[in-house]
């Protein structure tokens, strides 16, 4: 399972084949099971009463007419997939969207082998529906992702910088007019009128700060919330997180409000809410819970204790039991450092293309960026750039998360590894959120290829002295040698730097056996790939070049059956 699998799934299927790959589907998910009934229409029904969601291995037409009478608010209705009973297709017929239908279609047809079928619309054509984003979304929502759709003009009016994902060009700040018959999608957190033309995105901009004696009850936090929200001309749907000091971490009237919400109680120690310059302190508060104030510090806070970034938007108002500020949060760039794996799509995560579709502006290397254009969506901008560009593109990336984009900065292997991740952070500051984004590491890749070289310790080490000096590159292959690692070589050997592998090849040898093995791999995964296995003593770094991962056994590295293997310190055959 993944974070996108419903937590309850129901399995129906009348025949033994469906009842075999809904075995499939049990084993591989605890949470899913198969539902009985007196007939499969009634196993049906049940599936649909009591589960998250359901996968049925009928005919999509029997599925119709049982759920029709059934079906209420595509928002609480549960996803159902209905799978053949070759189990070729897997069909999102209900719940694309708000129920994850979608998602577990192509589960099920990973898990199954089958094709996933997905007709909404805006999946269709590769275009963010306006219900994927991750933020409330309210209005005529099907309107305007219908105008979308068709390329007519949509507004977009957004009350501040936020990070969305691309959108593509017929949305931007100068489309269609209301009046004009024409679309808008707004951007805020404040109360607007709707029309049958106008979606409303929420963004988690607000932080309510609460404070409360002792046994409040849940009904007035809450009344006294809604109440100061609505005055103040703010919707609910756009709090992030509701926040309060330590000592009320276990308050069940704050804590059930925040419940009811859907949004985390975060909470701060009294000196870091002390610390926090307030309009209206209170030394009566401070004599009680060690801070001058409650509400309006948590709420300049927040959840990341960044104060600078927020506006108290209400002072504290008090009940008779709480008291409640809110502020509002700055939005922040998103910049998710993106490892894409050592080249071949199969070997990229799922993690790794979601990042790519949420990204409004991707950076990278343009090799690297020419492998990804597939799954970008319509209107991402692309900043490609050549070769030894690495700081510059680490910069831009910065730069557009700083503007508070959307972006992604794309490496090979994983970014962290001799890739983008580093640089890219030197220069990010806390006005950016970042994501890192693991990839499969051309060490890993080439790894597999040669069979269990990395069993045990080991260690990488690039050859490169472009950025690192030869003194440093060969202290660190010598305390490899002498600590007995195995060792992957990077950046092995170029047209510019012919002599370094050689002298690292001779630094191993004089601490192993002229036998142990080494493995060259060249283009792990992509097209030209090639394994050469040799020992410290024959291997001629003529067959090395850039596109190579060198890996060299520690002195128990075996080669067993073609394949280097590297025990883990078990009993080692003799």
């Amino acid at each position: 399972m993944n974070d996108n699998t419903p937590a309850r799934i129901g399995l129906v299927a009348a025949t033994a084949a469906g009842r075999r790959h809904a075995g499939t589907l049990a084993a591989a998910w605890p949470h899913a099971r198969l539902v009985e009934g007196d007939s499969v229409a009634d196993a049906l029904r049940a599936a649909w009463a009591e589960a998250d969601a359901v996968v049925a291995f009928l005919a999509t037409g029997a599925v119709v007419r049982v759920l029709a009478p059934l079906l209420g608010d595509k928002r609480t209705d549960p996803a159902v997939v209905v799978v053949d009973e070759a189990a070729r297709h897997a069909v999102a017929l209900l719940g694309g969207h708000a129920g994850g239908g979608n998602d577990l279609a192509e589960q099920v047809g990973a898990l199954l082998d089958a094709r996933p079928v997905v007709t909404t619309a805006t999946d269709a054509v590769g275009l963010p529906g306006l219900d994927t984003l991750g933020w409330p979304v309210r209005g005529a929502v099907a309107a305007v992702s219908r105008a979308i759709l068709d390329g007519k003009p949509v507004e977009l009016v957004a009350d501040a910088d936020w990070p969305l994902p691309a959108l593509p060009p017929n949305v931007g700040p100068t489309g269609g007019d209301t009046a004009d018959g024409g679309h808008r999608l707004l951007v805020t957190d404040r109360v607007v009128p709707l029309d049958a033309r106008t979606a409303v995105l929420r963004p988690p901009s607000l932080v309510a700060g609460v404070g409360a004696s002792r046994g409040v009850p849940a009904a007035e936090v809450a009344e006294l919330l809604h109440r100061v929200l609505a005055e103040a001309g703010l919707d609910p749907a756009s709090l992030s997180c509701l926040a309060s000091a330590d000592i009320k971490a276990d308050e069940a009237g704050i804590r059930s409000t925040a419940d009811a919400l859907g949004v985390p109680l975060v909470t701060w120690p009294a000196t870091r809410l002390a610390a926090v310059d307030v309009p209206h302190p209170s030394e009566v508060v401070r004599a009680a819970v060690g801070t001058p104030s409650v509400a309006e510090a948590a709420a300049l806070l927040g959840a990341d204790g960044r104060a600078d970034d927020a506006t108290l938007l209400v002072g504290k108002t008090a009940s008779a039991m709480a008291t409640v500020a809110v502020a509002r949060h700055a939005p922040r760039g998103r910049l998710a450092v993106v490892g894409l794996g050592p080249g071949a799509a199969d070997l990229r995560t799922p993690r790794a293309v979601a990042e790519l579709r949420r990204a409004a502006v991707v950076v990278g290397l343009d090799q690297y960026v020419d492998q990804v254009r597939d799954v970008l969506r319509p209107g991402t901008r692309v900043l490609a750039s050549s070769l030894g560009a690495e700081e510059a593109r680490a910069r831009a990336a910065v730069a557009e998360a700083a503007a508070g984009r959307a972006v992604a900065l794309i490496g090979s292997g994983d970014a962290g590894v001799y890739a983008m991740a580093s640089p890219a952070l030197e220069y990010a500051d806390e006005r950016i959120d970042v994501v890192g984004v693991p990839g499969v590491t051309a060490a890993l890749a080439a790894g597999a290829l040669l069979g269990a070289p990395l069993g045990h310790d080991h260690a990488y080490v690039s050859l490169s002295d472009l950025h690192t000096p030869w003194e440093v590159v060969e202290r660190r292959v010598t305390a490899a040698a002498e600590g007995d690692f195995v060792t992957v070589f990077y950046n092995p050997r170029s047209r510019a730097r012919g002599w370094q592998l050689g002298k690292a090849l001779g630094i191993l040898a004089a601490h192993r056996p002229p036998d142990t093995p080494v493995g060259v791999v060249r283009n792990a995964s992509r097209p030209g790939e090639r394994v050469h296995l040799a020992t410290v003593a024959t291997l001629d770094p003529a067959v090395v070049d850039m596109y190579s991962v060198v890996v060299v056994g520690n002195s128990d590295t075996r080669l067993v059956a073609g394949r280097m293997v590297t025990p883990r310190g078990y009993r080692w055959r003799s």
